[in-house]
């Protein structure tokens, strides 16, 4: 490795799934195989990454990798939850400084398109590999994304909206948006802050 690879790798930002891991009490083996193995799956995908690969990327195989994990579909789980538990943070987090629910509403779109257009966000890879999860375990993901969204039915429930308009349907059309914005975004014309308010303007409906 070069003097300059090694000064771009040591510059490379942290993500923060990295940081929530420092805090987890793991022993730091422990933390460089779920490390390894999420961004795997970011990169990969479920399906194309395999127990194997995982052991390789932290020089770890056979049995000596399996005393960290019970198997990928239970490691795959984990991660995906940690990811969901810190978007879920920092979206909280954001909103908390605020009491206008409009703008409640507002830093929470600004801080999930963050989390999602940035290049460094392990977070939306992973939920955006749900359908090749297998079945079984299907059920687990889609329990942590319901608390997930949770965050903005609670959010929603405090809108002045006008009562003809349901707020689930609102719900469901505000994250189905904010899910698919990096599947069209480039960085450039617009940030993903000023993505964020635009759609909430777009829609900012008020029930006077």
């Amino acid at each position: 490795m070069t003097d300059e690879s090694s000064r771009e790798e040591a510059a490379a930002p942290r993500s923060r799934l990295a940081d929530a891991l420092v805090e987890s009490g793991l022993s730091q083996r422990h933390r460089d195989i779920l490390e390894a193995a999420a961004a795997l799956f970011a990169e990969r995908g479920y399906a194309a990454t395999s127990v194997r690969d995982i052991g390789e990327r932290v020089g770890l195989l056979g049995g000596s990798l399996y005393h960290y994990i019970k198997s990928k579909e239970a490691l795959f789980v984990r991660i995906h939850d940690i990811a969901l538990q810190v978007a879920g943070d920092r979206i909280l987090a954001a909103v908390s400084k605020l009491s206008d629910p409009w703008e409640r509403l507002e830093a929470a779109c600004v801080t999930m398109l963050e989390i999602q257009l940035d290049p460094n966000s392990l977070t939306m890879p992973l939920m955006n590999d749900f359908a090749s999860a297998p079945p079984e375990i299907r059920g687990r993901l889609v329990e942590k994304r319901d608390a997930f969204e949770l965050i903005f039915r609670d959010l929603i429930a405090d809108l002045p909206l006008d009562p003809s308009l349901d707020r689930g349907v609102y719900r469901l059309l505000l994250l189905t948006l904010l899910n698919n914005v990096s599947g069209w975004y480039r960085p450039g014309r617009m940030t993903p802050e000023q993505i964020g308010r635009q759609i909430v303007r777009i829609f900012h409906h008020d029930g006077d």
